[in-house]
């Protein structure tokens, strides 16, 4: 996602300044716990992923179901999304999903105070509850507009920041946990995808787990098509279809007539539940 969130100059120098996490365990059960309702089954999807900066035309994704990859990341929301998704509705989600695509919703939300860069929705120590609830609430909006039901996973987007700031680090948590309930509430999973040096680490290394991420989608790019060789904390963290691995970005690659510059995901988690 090199530029799907901010510009490609910063994503990079975000990276040389410098993951998702999960609730230890199964992401099912710590889901699940969190409401009396009766929960969907979830839908999984194991294979290659790609995310683009736009979702591609329906054109494109017909000429893309080659097999090789299965699943593609959509940018459904947040005030920090990096590009206009003019391809992007139900119509579409409706349309890709009966050629096979399995989709991942991805949610670009406040961003911390103390990370490098501008971006036009930072947190707070004194609004990061506040505005993981709210954004939280319109993420559940913008993927149920889309045609993703309850039951799917919604991935929040967490770019690097420093984790040693425990201020920062702890108003980051804030967010991510009233976000987490938010959607708990509403009956959709809870994914999150940020970098195994920072972001990432910072929710899977924390002692609370309560109301952290049910799946995790960690940024380290190593070229390595796996979610369990470089898996970099416990074999018992995020386990039963709960990881995603982006381990190549800026991959620029035709099939049919159609170019399109993507990231590459291993892929062992849940997907949108669609049709």
């Amino acid at each position: 996602m090199s530029s799907h969130r901010h510009s490609k100059k910063r994503r990079y120098v975000a990276w040389a300044a410098a993951g998702a996490a999960v609730v230890a365990g199964a992401g099912i059960a710590a889901q699940t716990s969190m409401a009396a309702t009766t929960w969907p089954a979830q839908r999984t999807f194991t294979g290659r992923a790609f995310d683009a900066c736009a979702a591609p035309s329906l054109s494109a994704m017909k000429a893309w179901h080659t097999g090789f990859y299965g699943a593609a990341a959509v940018y459904v929301g947040g005030r920090n999304r990096g590009c206009a998704q003019p391809n992007l509705t139900a119509s579409w989600v409706k349309s890709v999903s009966a050629l096979g695509w399995k989709l991942v919703p991805l949610y670009v939300g406040a961003q911390p105070s103390c990370q490098t860069g501008s971006s036009p929705e930072k947190m707070t120590a004194s609004t990061a509850a506040s505005l993981g609830a709210s954004d939280g609430a319109d993420a559940v909006a913008k993927a149920s507009a889309l045609g993703m039901k309850a039951g799917s996973p919604i991935y929040l987007d967490m770019e690097s920041y420093d984790v040693t700031n425990k201020a920062c680090n702890d108003a980051v948590l804030t967010y991510v946990r009233a976000f987490d309930k938010t959607l708990h509430a509403k009956t959709y999973r809870t994914g999150y995808y940020g970098f195994t040096s920072s972001s990432a680490k910072a929710i899977a290394t924390a002692s609370d787990k309560t109301d952290l991420p049910g799946n995790l989608w960690y940024a380290l790019w190593d070229k390595n098509n796996t979610t369990t060789a470089d898996w970099p904390w416990a074999s018992t963290q995020f386990t039963n279809h709960s990881r995603a691995h982006q381990y190549m970005v800026n991959s620029k690659e035709t099939r049919g007539a159609y170019t399109i510059t993507v990231d590459r995901d291993a892929w062992d988690a849940p997907v949108a539940i669609t049709g």
